[in-house]
């Protein structure tokens, strides 16, 4: 899922040229994807708590790869405006199936482990497998470009059945514990249950919040590097897909090491968040003040950003699945996936916007990065020392 979004960064601008677009326009290539995913993924964590995660993920997967066909079909068979909006309406497609996939995962891996040690380590290893998968997708998606300019849409039906199979065949949940059956939910009691969970856990505000906020600032700057490195720098190929992965790289190896060093220690993951927000703003802000045209300074700032970014992510993973019970993993899990959406919808858009106005397009970061630090610092509440799952944080 994290290809079917990262990899087409690096060739929106190529798209442009083909499908006879406006920036504007390319960049709701990837925000269509992620808009109609913040609608459906709280509908697939009620589903996944009703039905079961495993059944949620694989239909998500197949949704996915419908979208991609029609995506693909698009832009082989159709020219220009007729094309993009073929393109458009697969995406929208992609962007269902996707809600049901990855946000799933998450609860998933709660379900699968009962030591907190176990479960922390887990979602850093998620984590750092989503952001691995945003390292190789500029570079795939560059080298797919070479042989046709709409092979990085194409593929997705593939990569599709590829993890459709994995899962299918090597994803084992565990099975429940015999207990007497209860009455499905009904949506009345999801809504009215949801809305308790989260006023007896206010921390919870917190962690979406930072989570919509990294994904938007991330989503952002990778949309202004690749337009920058083809149009000031004139890179494109394999090579502009090369630098792209090297902030990515920063997320990923940062989220590696996060994951393994905070354990259970809910303190140490507030304090990695913060840390990680402070580092991010640092790093937005001074590209907003120096001239960044640069581009070995450039890519450095943008290596330091990633790494900020990369700190903070498996911390609120952990967080908020180790905070919540069970029987609401799903559903909590998915209303924060649904915020990481919003910032990826938003990043690319807000990108394209301001993409002539370089100082502000940065100051607005580093504005969004600060709030992002000074919410980790005083709205997450972590109890003391290694809480129990009940305890994870304070409201």
């Amino acid at each position: 899922m994290t290809l079917a979004n990262s990899m087409l960064i690096p060739v929106l601008p190529l798209m442009q040229k083909k499908l006879n677009i406006s920036p504007v326009q390319s960049s709701l290539i990837i925000t269509v994807y992620a808009a109609v995913s913040i609608i459906c993924i709280p509908i697939a964590g009620y589903l996944s708590d009703r039905f079961g995660r495993k059944l949620i993920i694989l239909i998500g997967l197949i949704i996915a790869a419908i979208g991609g066909i029609i995506s693909g079909l698009g832009a082989w068979l159709l020219q220009d405006q007729a094309a993009y909006y073929v393109i458009l309406g697969g995406r929208l497609v992609q962007g269902m199936g996707a809600a049901g996939a990855f946000p799933i995962v998450l609860p998933l891996v709660g379900d699968m482990f009962r030591s907190q040690q176990q479960i922390s380590s887990g979602l850093g290893m998620i984590e750092t497998s989503n952001t691995f998968g945003k390292v190789l997708s500029p570079i795939l998606g560059s080298a797919l470009a070479l042989i046709i300019w709409f092979m990085p849409l194409a593929v997705i039906p593939l990569f599709s059945a590829i993890s459709i199979f994995a899962v299918a065949y090597f994803v084992k949940v565990p099975k429940p514990k015999k207990q007497k059956k209860e009455a499905p939910r009904g949506l009345k009691d999801f809504i009215s249950n949801t809305k308790e969970i989260l006023g007896q856990n206010r921390w919870l505000y917190a962690i979406f919040a930072i989570g919509g906020i990294l994904m938007f600032v991330m989503f952002a700057f990778l949309y202004y590097l690749s337009s920058v490195l083809e149009d000031h720098y004139h890179i494109d190929g394999l090579w502009k897909g090369l630098i792209l992965a090297i902030p990515l790289c920063a997320i990923c190896l940062s989220s590696f090491i996060a994951g393994k060093v905070v354990g259970e220690s809910k303190p140490k993951m507030k304090w990695f968040s913060v840390v990680g927000a402070a580092l991010l703003t640092a790093a937005m802000l001074i590209c907003g003040l120096v001239n960044t045209k640069s581009i070995v300074f450039l890519i450095s700032v943008m290596f330091a950003g990633g790494v900020g970014i990369g700190l903070s992510l498996p911390c609120l993973d952990a967080l908020i699945t180790e905070g919540v019970e069970k029987e609401q993993r799903g559903t909590i899990t998915s209303l924060y996936s649904s915020m990481r959406f919003i910032g990826v919808a938003v990043g690319p858009l807000t990108a394209s916007a301001l993409l002539n106005h370089e100082e502000w397009l940065f100051y607005s970061l580093a504005g969004v990065a600060l709030l992002c630090c000074v919410v980790a610092l005083f709205g997450m509440k972590p109890g003391k020392g290694k809480g129990k799952r009940k305890k994870a944080a304070a409201a």
